[in-house]
């Protein structure tokens, strides 16, 4: 990697201090990259800052929508609405597993 790295805007870029989207390699320096993890939104699903159930809500997710899960902590996953979208945690009992082939043409 040459130059700076990418500086992240917390909203969009699906980039933390130790972890990063697969598809900011080379451009993001950090120790680990995720291959993100398709899941279906529930109904009543909120994007969070932090995952806490009483950390700033970011929005209301859409439900039936793709949440590329990046990491997994307790109850609580961090990712990616959509393949571009906003970037925060959601309640693990909110989201659902899919089937990646399934998940691919879904966007948020």
């Amino acid at each position: 990697m040459t130059g700076p790295s990418v500086t992240a805007d917390p909203g969009c870029l699906p980039v933390r201090g130790d972890l990063a989207h697969i598809k900011l390699a080379g451009r993001c320096f950090v120790p680990h990259y995720a291959v993100p993890m398709p899941h279906r939104i529930a109904a009543g699903a909120v994007l969070r800052a932090t995952g806490r159930d009483d950390a700033d809500a970011i929005r209301d997710l859409p439900e039936g929508e793709t949440f590329n899960v990046l990491d997994i902590a307790g109850s609580w996953a961090w990712g990616q609405l959509g393949e571009d979208g906003q970037v925060g945690y959601v309640s693990l009992d909110r989201i659902a597993a899919m089937d990646a082939a399934a998940g691919a043409g879904v966007q948020g």
